[in-house]
């Protein structure tokens, strides 16, 4: 029979105490197992730990890398008229970033030349609720509204954008008196609207020509329309040119960016004209101007109006 330390019998079947058997040289198995129980359990803690610790600084980071590419990616898709494109990517965009009203009206005025009016009209009024107080949300949905043919939201919207405005912002008025003439309404008030506008600047710039000559069409004033008409197309064709000079200058896409930008407000001042031009008898030049228009992108249907 053997005895432990305490002078207790051991029965055969039970395994002797860990001193006892590391004086007889065993034991040295048990005290491994017990090394590698600490190492698993020490890694154990410190899987569960240092993402805890390092992923709230990782997770910002990783988040301004995810939106930052993903806006590039969408401006370079919106450069070679990859419009769906562009749609997706903005989406990436706002998941990874949290709603912001700069970026749903980003992707709201691209829903709009993508034919998704409706989306884009979600989009714009998500913007509004999240900054009520700034203006370019509403600028955008007022301009979705003109495509919906909801005249009546249109107006208020466009309203609504003057009244957040500071007095006599010839931006505010611009779009005012553009919404009042797309739909056909308050046109000498769309012509008041401009005329402020236009009172407050030294050289109006080619898209406040464009709108003043659009109201004058819509007045009766024919002649002075397609005068005014000419000097928008004029002076847009000046920023094309010196926008040309600047082509090996910056990124290929920003530079494809901006001339497909003013290649749109070139074709709605060449359509404006075009309607001018027929109704003064003019009907080759309206012809010209007409198919010049659809060229360069004219299509009320995607916001280029």
């Amino acid at each position: 029979m053997r005895y432990d330390r305490d002078g207790f019998p051991i029965p055969p079947d039970f395994e002797p105490h860990a001193a006892e058997t590391a004086a007889a040289g065993v034991g040295a198995e048990p005290k491994r197992r017990g090394g590698w129980k600490r190492f698993a359990l020490v890694g154990l803690v410190a899987g569960l730990l240092l993402p805890a610790i390092l992923l709230p600084e990782a997770l910002p980071l990783a988040r301004r890398l995810v939106v930052g590419v993903a806006l590039e990616r969408a401006a370079a898709c919106e450069a070679r008229s990859d419009i769906g494109g562009a749609v997706t990517e903005l989406g990436r965009a706002i998941r990874w970033h949290g709603a912001d009203a700069e970026l749903l009206c980003m992707r709201a005025m691209l829903r709009l030349e993508d034919r998704d009016a409706a989306g884009a009209l979600e989009d714009a009024t998500s913007a509004a609720a999240e900054a009520p107080l700034a203006s370019q949300p509403l600028r955008v949905r007022a301009l979705v509204h003109v495509v919906l043919g909801n005249p009546d939201a249109a107006l208020a919207d466009a309203a609504r954008v003057v009244s957040l405005a500071t007095p006599g912002d010839t931006e505010a008025l611009n779009l005012r008196a553009y919404v009042r003439a797309l739909v056909g309404r308050e046109v000498p008030e769309a012509l008041a609207d401009i005329d402020a506008a236009i009172a407050t600047l030294g050289e109006p710039p080619p898209e406040i020509l464009d709108t003043r000559g659009y109201i004058l069409l819509l007045a009766g004033r024919t002649q002075e329309a397609i005068d005014q008409l000419n000097l928008a197309i004029d002076g847009m064709q000046q920023n094309r040119r010196r926008l040309a000079l600047l082509a090996d200058r910056i990124d290929r896409d920003e530079f494809a960016r901006r001339l497909r930008s003013l290649d749109h407000g070139l074709a709605v001042m060449l359509h404006h004209r075009a309607l001018a031009c027929e109704k003064a008898g003019l009907a080759e030049q309206a012809k010209q101007d007409f198919e010049l228009a659809r060229k360069k992108g004219f299509d009320p249907s995607r916001g280029i109006m």
